[in-house]
């Protein structure tokens, strides 16, 4: 629940603490610059280079062989760039091909990494409040007037989805797809205040020194498998989704890019027809062979 804002009380203990920090020494952090996302730049390069390769390397044949199951695990890197948050870590899918176009699967990822909260990410009301603390304080002369509060947080995100995958197979050493992307999100956020300042703020919004939620997203994905060989392939697929989680210390909910890269594996029971491979292989000959010549 939001908290009820900071009592009278809690104001005189924030001077407290402060004056405290001020007598041992302590400085205040200044908001540090948010950093560079560098993840996307990687990201871009990274999907340029492995879509230049796979237009050089495909083969204009669809696929002979396709298999009733799909594992794959690998790479993921979760940005949130409204919140300057930036998570790598594992993704997990498992998948069952229907037909040679449509699978049906269960999606799993777990990411960590790190950001700062800061007052502009907060509900308005909790905003105002904070920043007649933050004024109190600075008139009091407990803290400098360049003062800005952050709270550094360490964030886990796990992630768990299922439904369809759409499938286009018609170049042997490449397979596209594309998919709606729809499930629930559950992310941990424990703050690690840095002064007795944030200690005090962190307290009070998450007394129990860490924040767990739950919520749903939507949104869509898609990629490709680069085939090296039947069994085996080169996952590369991005989703975008929204949701918004902590919704009573956040104010906006977030668009979230998930980029993953591992390999995929492809097993069990051909269900391409012995038909349609037949029927394929026949209109190769008869291509390769050139136009049937008419006797005199």
């Amino acid at each position: 629940m939001l908290p009820d804002g900071y009592s009278s009380g809690s104001l005189a203990q924030l001077r407290s603490l402060a004056a405290c920090e001020k007598s041992q020494g302590g400085s205040f952090g200044i908001l540090p610059v948010p950093r560079t996302l560098k993840t996307t730049h990687f990201i871009r390069l990274i999907s340029a280079f492995f879509l230049l390769v796979s237009a050089a390397v495909h083969a204009r044949a669809q696929q002979d062989y396709v298999g009733r199951y799909d594992i794959y695990n690998g790479f993921a890197a979760l940005v949130a760039p409204n919140v300057d948050l930036t998570t790598r870590g594992y993704h997990f899918q498992a998948g069952r091909n229907q037909k040679t176009w449509l699978a049906l699967g269960f999606d799993y990822s777990v990411t960590t990494g790190h950001t700062s909260l800061t007052p502009n990410l907060l509900p308005p009301a909790l905003q105002q409040q904070l920043a007649q603390q933050i004024l109190a304080l600075i008139q009091a002369g407990v803290i400098p007037p360049t003062y800005q509060v952050y709270v550094p947080v360490d964030s886990n995100t796990q992630t768990f989805a299922a439904g369809p995958n759409f499938n286009y197979r018609k170049f042997q050493r490449i397979t596209f797809f594309i998919r709606p992307s729809l499930g629930a999100v559950r992310e941990t956020a424990t703050p690690h205040p840095h002064d007795m300042v944030t200690a005090a703020i962190a307290q009070e919004l998450v007394p129990s020194g860490k924040k767990t939620d739950w919520t749903g997203f939507y949104g869509f994905g898609g990629g490709y498998d680069l085939n090296a060989t039947k069994h085996i392939a080169i996952r590369m697929q991005t989703d975008i989704v929204y949701f918004h989680v902590f919704n009573d210390l956040l104010k906006d909910g977030r668009w979230d890019f998930r980029w993953s890269i591992g390999p995929t594996f492809h097993f069990g029971g051909n269900i391409r027809s012995a038909k349609s491979v037949l029927s394929r292989d026949t209109s190769r000959v008869r291509s390769s062979s050139g136009p049937a010549q008419s006797n005199p």
